[in-house]
């Protein structure tokens, strides 16, 4: 497991779920959000599992399981893809990472279970694949701000690894023969990486990375951040209630890659313009707490599936009818008046094919 580390961490001051699995604080919410934005912070993520996928027919796989283009990537290439069910419905949005003989799975937190038995009954006695859950082995670091690669450039193993990096990309670096990955992007459509790391170096990794000058932060920064910026959740906002068009996750859907589970659902309703409602950040003049409805003229339009405070601002996430209206409606939600705004992550666009 992650002791050393965890030891490490509860030394600077770190604040542990009662399992100590999940770093809550590190005592610097404030600062530790607004260094998200200014300059650059760390972020356990250790809780969120990893799937790794073998076999010559991983990538096939993987194609007709999720929404995304898996058979285009190639080895040191990433993407974020959803899994569905049978009628579209979303079950988590995950990032694959294709290396030369895997595909590992960034999968959200207390889901690396569920998905993986979901793959394993889709796996036929002639399909080339095997799944193993790689959770316990490794460690998960984020790294987001816009000194991220400042940072990152003066690890001395990083070498060109770091700046070589572009939008879906990942790398490897080595220490003490052991292999890191590195990939580009924070889950949270802000600048910076997020590092998988064998469990055996994860404290000399966190360590060296806190004396690079990089500010740690716990998931209670995280859980604002994701909100700030849209990232949906197993729970609240990613659920069977929903399919991905609703979520706002049209850039991890291929429209042009034919058959996968779900896909016919999907498609029809990009191409009659059927998304009947969509997620939205919502900004309330007050706290009020995820589960309300949203009201407008006196009629339920929607749910709230999240909230939060920053200092003085509260904001949240909400499913609201298409026909209601979009950003800047105002709505009542509880006893707060609050209006849809867009975040970063999502987006609504109906996609529309190129003519031939």
């Amino acid at each position: 497991m992650l002791q050393e580390l965890r030891d490490l961490q509860k030394k600077s001051g770190a604040i542990l779920t009662e399992d100590g699995n999940i770093v809550e604080s590190f005592g610097n919410d404030s600062q530790g959000f607004k260094s998200s934005y200014n300059d650059v912070v760390i972020c356990d993520r250790s809780h969120w599992g990893l799937l790794k996928l073998t076999g010559s027919d991983r990538l096939r796989f993987l194609h007709n399981q999720t929404t995304n283009n898996i058979n285009s990537l190639q080895p040191g290439q990433l993407c974020d893809t959803v899994f569905v069910n049978s009628t579209g419905r979303t079950l988590d949005l995950v990032t694959a990472y294709v290396t030369e003989d895997s595909v590992i799975l960034l999968v959200s937190p207390n889901r690396q279970k569920f998905l993986y038995d979901w793959m394993d009954r889709y796996i036929f006695p002639m399909d080339k694949v095997e799944i193993s859950d790689i959770s316990d082995k490794n460690a998960v670091f984020t790294i987001i701000g816009k000194e991220a690669n400042t940072k990152l450039n003066q690890w001395d193993i990083a070498n060109n690894s770091i700046t070589e990096l572009s939008t879906n990309q990942h790398n490897f670096v080595t220490t003490n023969d052991e292999k890191i990955i590195i990939g580009y992007g924070t889950g949270l459509k802000l600048p910076g990486y997020t590092l998988i790391v064998p469990e055996n170096q994860a404290k000399i990794v966190w360590e060296t990375m806190i004396n690079l000058g990089i500010m740690p932060i716990g998931d209670c920064v995280w859980e604002q951040l994701r909100i700030k910026q849209g990232r949906p959740y197993p729970d609240q906002e990613l659920t069977e209630d929903y399919n991905p068009l609703e979520t706002g996750l049209w850039s991890t859907i291929s429209f042009d890659k034919g058959c996968y589970i779900g896909q016919e659902t999907i498609a029809r309703l990009n191409t009659y313009q059927g998304v009947k409602q969509r997620l939205w950040g919502v900004k309330l003049n007050q706290p009020v707490k995820a589960g309300n409805t949203v009201i407008l003229d006196d009629k339920k339009v929607g749910i709230l599936t999240s909230s939060i405070q920053l200092e003085d601002e509260y904001i949240g996430l909400a499913y609201v009818k298409t026909k209601a209206g979009g950003e800047g409606l105002n709505v009542t939600i509880g006893d707060s008046i609050g209006q849809l705004m867009s975040v970063p992550f999502l987006s609504h666009e109906y996609y529309q094919p190129e003519a031939k």
